[in-house]
């Protein structure tokens, strides 16, 4: 009677050996998958009570592997785990298409508009410098509307000629990725 005194242990014990939480391993007992040999606090029989946990993590495995239904706890943890491998697909996959050239960022693209702004910006600027001689040496206004038309039209057909560089924006995303420092070393090759 003596030796079954001394293996008897306590909740808190019971809990680190199985490395559960004290209230689970007193749901476990109140549950009856594990014996116990006193009650309040919970006591338990090591050994009987190492066998049963054991009996009970194969008995879950097995009813797993034959496809029994899960507990609402564990189905909404697949679900979640379902749920992250879905993202990073679908991060992986725009990421790809991003280095591609097939999807763009709205940073970078707002980088483009950006640049063709500063473009359009710089042609109207430079519109009076280009002027100023031309127009004061017209001898009228319908000269100097003329003079002022045809350089509008200029900007207009440089504005048209003005297209988008794929290879320009694929600079940008290695760059950002982390890949402009291997663009580099592939063109010197």
């Amino acid at each position: 009677m003596a030796e079954t005194k001394q293996n008897l242990q306590e909740t808190p014990v019971i809990a680190k050996l199985f490395g559960l939480t004290e209230r689970r391993v007193q749901q476990l007992a109140k549950d009856g998958v594990l014996p116990v040999a006193g009650k309040r606090p919970y006591k338990f029989d090591l050994l009987p009570t190492i066998q049963a946990y054991i009996r009970y993590l194969n008995d879950r495995l097995a009813n797993k592997d034959k496809g029994e239904e899960y507990s609402t706890a564990e189905y909404d943890k697949l679900r979640a785990e379902a749920n992250i491998k879905q993202s990073k697909d679908k991060i992986a996959e725009m990421q790809l298409k991003e280095l591609e050239g097939k999807m763009h960022r709205s940073e970078d693209v707002e980088a483009m508009t950006e640049d063709l702004v500063y473009t359009i910006r710089s042609l109207i600027l430079a519109l009076p410098g280009r002027l100023a001689v031309d127009v004061t040496k017209a001898a009228n206004a319908s000269e100097a509307s003329s003079i002022i038309l045809a350089e509008c039209h200029k900007i207009l057909n440089e504005l048209a000629g003005y297209k988008y560089d794929p290879e320009k924006y694929q600079r940008r995303v290695k760059d950002r990725q982390g890949f402009g420092a291997l663009s580099d070393e592939d063109e010197d090759e």
